[in-house]
């Protein structure tokens, strides 16, 4: 027997809506966003306070019917409807009314912790019409009245992405990441439903998707990876609306990251091909290097050894274009210690131990030099890497120790995968006491 839902019943009554009324609304909001067929009545409306479960896009619709009466962001979690709107998030929606209260729920939702959030799995198809939809451009919807607002409260978030960006590079994604989610949540996606003029949306824009991206790429590096593409496919449309297709290309190469890491290199190539395609005539080098980077990695990861390498050295010849002060903030992280980290591993995949190893020397010197622990601990681990492949278990041992030095500094998944990959690439050398003293090291580290 069916349960009523006293969820929905109380944020009807709080609206002040007939059964009549709030199914006319869910129609009109149904058939603008080119659902003409759904067309419930007063009878659906009952059915559903007797605890029908309305099929999609009715919850995600009836949700946002709720929040304009109420002035409150109501969402389908609130009607006892579970995820629907978590897995919104997943859709790059031609809306942007409908972009911002998909990414605010998803916001929500991660501050709460819900279970089903932390849970969610990585769709590796997902970034597909996201990446096509971005470089088609295709823009349709200005903000909702409200208060306006000034560049001055558009300069006050983005002062705050510079602190929450270098906290992630020198702490790790666990670090400060709930933080920042509370932060956007209360201040910067709120903004994004006022309106503002044509200068002020775009740079509001900017800044919101600088911010959900850095969202979706702590959550990636603390392991959750549902979680972190949901943000980053709703960074890219945020990053359409700026008109900056530099900051797009920059979200398409934290997706090629992502589904290169998780198994599937194809599509991160293709996620990194269509970033390097959006970006022409841009005046990011930084970000340039970064896709011809990732290229390079997934095409590692393919076999591919000609086009990874040929990616590698078009990475080195567009970093060289980097002109210190002359790119944006995000790109920060794109440096020296970054790229030739990346490089290590992508000639660690291609089974090349000598270029691994000078490559995560570089790396490593500089990631020292910034104190950067979890690049210094992902290039160890890189360098540990190429001597197993040269059979010098010595030299891989002391390099892995030092991995789980830095590994332990930051609150990384990343960091701790890599000492995970270390135990597994050590096991071919069988009861060698080194192996049983990294494993014995590492155990302590990857339980925790």
């Amino acid at each position: 027997m069916k349960k009523p839902n006293t969820k929905l019943a109380e944020w009807l009554t709080r609206s002040g809506m007939s059964h009549g009324e709030l199914a006319r609304r869910v129609r009109v909001q149904a058939k603008e966003r080119g659902h003409a067929h759904v067309a419930p009545d007063a009878t659906s409306v009952r059915r559903w306070l007797n605890g029908e479960r309305p099929r999609p896009p009715v919850p995600g619709v009836l949700a946002d019917v709720l929040s304009a009466a109420v002035g409150y962001r109501v969402t389908t979690y609130d009607l006892s409807w579970g995820d629907s709107e978590f897995d919104r998030a997943l859709v790059y929606n031609a809306s942007f009314a409908a972009t911002v209260e998909a990414v605010a729920d998803l916001g929500r939702a991660d501050v709460d912790r819900r279970t089903f959030l932390t849970a969610a799995p990585f769709t590796a198809l997902a970034g597909i019409g996201p990446s096509r939809d971005w470089l088609l451009s295709t823009l349709d919807q200005q903000p909702v009245p409200g208060p306006r607002v000034r560049l001055e409260d558009v300069s006050a978030v983005r002062n705050m992405f510079g602190f929450f960006q270098e906290m992630d590079i020198f702490q790790g994604g666990g670090s400060g990441r709930l933080t920042l989610a509370a932060y956007v949540n209360a201040h910067v996606f709120p903004l994004l439903r006022r309106t503002h003029t044509e200068r002020v949306r775009r740079a509001l824009c900017e800044a919101a998707a600088e911010q959900t991206y850095l969202l979706g790429w702590m959550a990636y590096d603390d392991g959750e990876q549902g979680t972190a593409q949901r943000y980053l496919i709703q960074s890219l449309r945020l990053a359409e609306e700026s008109r900056n297709p530099a900051l797009g290309a920059h979200v398409l190469a934290g997706m090629a990251d992502q589904a290169t890491l998780l198994g599937h290199p194809a599509e991160g190539r293709r996620l990194a091909q269509a970033g390097r395609a959006g970006l022409a005539g841009s005046a990011s080098p930084a970000c340039l290097a970064d896709l011809w980077a990732l290229e390079a990695r997934a095409s590692a990861r393919l076999g591919d050894r000609r086009a990874a390498a040929a990616a590698v050295a078009r990475s080195e010849s567009a970093f060289e274009g980097v002109r210190p002060g002359e790119e944006p903030e995000w790109a920060a992280f794109i440096d020296v210690a970054y790229l030739h980290g990346e490089h290590a591993h992508t000639f660690r995949d291609l089974d090349q131990p000598g270029h691994a190893a000078e490559h995560a020397h570089r790396s490593i010197a500089h990631a020292r030099k910034q104190n950067r622990a979890r690049r210094g601990a992902l290039s160890q681990a890189a360098l540990a890497a190429s001597h197993l492949q040269r059979d010098d278990l010595e030299a891989a041992h002391a390099a892995g120790l030092r991995t789980l030095s830095l590994a332990r500094k930051v609150k990384s998944s990343r960091a701790v995968e890599a000492v995970q990959d270390l135990r597994t690439r050590m096991k071919p050398f069988g009861r060698h006491r080194l192996v049983a003293d990294f494993e014995e090291r590492a155990r302590a580290l990857t339980a925790a």
